[in-house]
């Protein structure tokens, strides 16, 4: 049996970054920043890769950092502010206005390339409608069947 691709897939450093995100927004009701190593060890995320990602999320302005004794990072707005889209293309640093690639010069071509924009754009429909407050609510919903399923 062959193992066959998927068609669409979530790299590892969206992976990374919506686990630490996901991290920041279970904390975000107490205000409390995070450290990185904190986040880190949570989530079994490289330091180093963790920090490149803050800071690429800092600058687009999901998450803000505090310094200090008790400094860390915390999410720059609410957790039902920020969406998937907003993080994925943050860290994909794709837009969605640009199109990529040389125009198709056959009707095969342009057919194709109507077609894989029309993908394009469903995914991003999906992650604008989604937002960070909604994986924790399925986080949640997720840990307490988990647990009904142990008792």
């Amino acid at each position: 049996m062959t193992q066959h691709k998927p068609l669409v897939e979530l790299s590892s450093k969206s992976e990374y970054a919506l686990l630490a995100l996901l991290e920041l927004g279970r904390n975000f009701s107490n205000g409390e920043p995070m450290q990185i190593r904190q986040i880190a060890a949570q989530q079994s995320i490289p330091d180093r890769y963790l920090e490149q990602l803050l800071a690429t999320l800092r600058r687009a302005g999901i998450v803000r950092s505090q310094r200090g004794a008790k400094g860390g990072y915390l999410l720059a707005r609410s957790p039902w502010q920020v969406t998937l889209y907003d993080i994925v293309s943050c860290i994909e640093g794709f837009d969605s206005g640009k199109e990529t690639g040389a125009k198709p010069q056959t009707s095969e071509g342009v057919v194709i390339a109507e077609t894989w924009q029309a993908v394009r754009e469903a995914a991003e429909t999906v992650l604008q409608k989604q937002t960070l407050q909604d994986l924790l609510d399925q986080c949640r919903a997720k840990q307490q069947v988990d647990l009904m399923y142990y008792i």
